[in-house]
């Protein structure tokens, strides 16, 4: 495993830390307690020493506590952040803070983040509440170690936020795609300028980056020398930066693990090519004409109050629109007819009323309800509705049964 120090902290933090926003489950939302605590174990022999959560990952903070309390406190860094929207009144503050420590059963938090500051007017409204103070306290008291704020809004209001406020760190989504988007690489800069240390979210935006290809794209991967996966060069291209400190990784497979591990243990800032630096941006290129809707799969948007599952019908729509073909459609049928739900729940994009909920926490400013109808007028076609009545009919009758 390779470490960078964050100067602003004084850490030698592992380059890769461990994301827990998506532990694997037993059924819908049971978490595998025991599986999660064999891959926060092997993680932490392999060397990983920072372990993101948040108050609303679902219940991240309490079975990393009960895995971290069995003796690995004191080997790792925790993160975890104030949960904003939730955020009206500064008893609210302190009561979600020490709920926090309680349910990672420590007395103190090594990393501790505003939780999607999107826009700078989010930041005037917390330190109306007195968030000033309360870090300021918090800090002497040593239950925050360090303070920092994780973004997902413009370069405009990134810049703000870090001058605003002497803070330690802060979180950005960066990966070869991204270079322009949210706070970007202008971000990266500015913010390592000021002496922050910085934190990278969706280095595989989400997994779209790993997953099949354009065509054109798989090309051009397939050509790179010498040949890798796409996960690990997406990966080092984050850690040829060297002004990122850790790359944060949703690993809740096994080999996820295994071959992130691997990579971070040679990754070195200013090591790739300019022959791998080519291919990415000509395979950058290739993912921006294809994608129609620039959604990574972060839920912030779930539950719509009409059921629609819109995480999965974007998914699906932008694998229509990069690959064609009738599989896309297979996917999408089965995945939002309830087939797949524990309680078979029915979530086509169709099923908007276009109320903006979604809209209104969407950390990328996507306009949702517009993608919805276009996501039901390519996807739930002629061919997909007769598909879909036999579906139905097959459901009815195994229900009857």
């Amino acid at each position: 495993m390779q470490y960078r120090t964050m100067k602003s902290t004084g850490d030698r933090l592992s380059i890769l830390g461990f994301g827990c926003m998506r532990f694997p489950t037993k059924g819908v939302m049971t978490p595998d307690t025991e599986r999660i605590e064999q891959q926060i174990v092997s993680a932490i022999h392999q060397g990983v020493n920072y372990f993101d959560t948040a108050y609303t990952y679902p219940n991240s903070e309490n079975v990393l506590g009960s895995v971290l309390a069995k003796g690995y406190r004191d080997k790792v860094k925790i993160a975890t952040k104030l949960p904003l929207p939730l955020v009206h009144k500064r008893e609210d503050i302190e009561r979600f803070f020490v709920e926090q420590l309680q349910r990672l059963q420590t007395d103190h938090i090594d990393y501790y983040l505003m939780h999607g500051i999107n826009t700078y007017e989010d930041w005037l409204k917390l330190k109306g509440l007195g968030i000033e103070e309360f870090i300021k306290t918090e800090q002497a008291n040593g239950r925050i170690i360090n303070i920092g704020f994780s973004f997902h809004g413009n370069i405009k209001a990134f810049k703000q936020l870090v001058d605003d406020y002497p803070w330690d760190f802060c979180q950005i989504q960066y990966n070869y795609v991204d270079e322009n988007f949210q706070a970007g690489t202008e971000g990266l800069h500015y913010a390592h300028e000021k002496g922050l240390g910085i934190i990278i979210m969706e280095p595989l935006r989400g997994g779209t980056l790993i997953g099949k290809m354009p065509p054109k794209a798989q090309q051009i991967m397939d050509g790179i020398q010498p040949k890798q996966s796409p996960a690990a060069l997406a990966l080092r291209w984050v850690w040829n930066h060297p002004e990122v400190s850790v790359v944060l990784s949703g690993m809740n497979a096994e080999a996820h693990i295994e071959e992130n591990v691997k990579v971070a243990s040679t990754a070195l800032p200013d090591m790739l090519t300019q022959k791998e630096l080519d291919a990415l941006d000509d395979i950058k290129a290739e993912f921006e004409k294809n994608t129609k809707v620039p959604c990574t799969g972060c839920a912030y948007c779930m539950p719509c109050p009409f059921g629609v599952d819109i995480p999965y019908c974007f998914a699906m729509y932008n694998s229509k629109s990069m690959f064609g073909g009738l599989p896309p459609v297979f996917h999408y049928l089965s995945g939002t007819s309830g087939a797949k739900s524990a309680t078979g729940t029915v979530s086509r994009a169709s099923q908007c009323k276009h109320c903006g909920a979604c809209e209104a926490h969407c950390p990328q400013h996507i306009p949702i309800r517009k993608h919805l109808k276009d996501a039901s007028n390519t996807m739930e076609t002629w061919y997909y509705k007769a598909l879909n009545s036999v579906f139905d009919r097959v459901m009815h009758s195994e229900k009857k049964s």
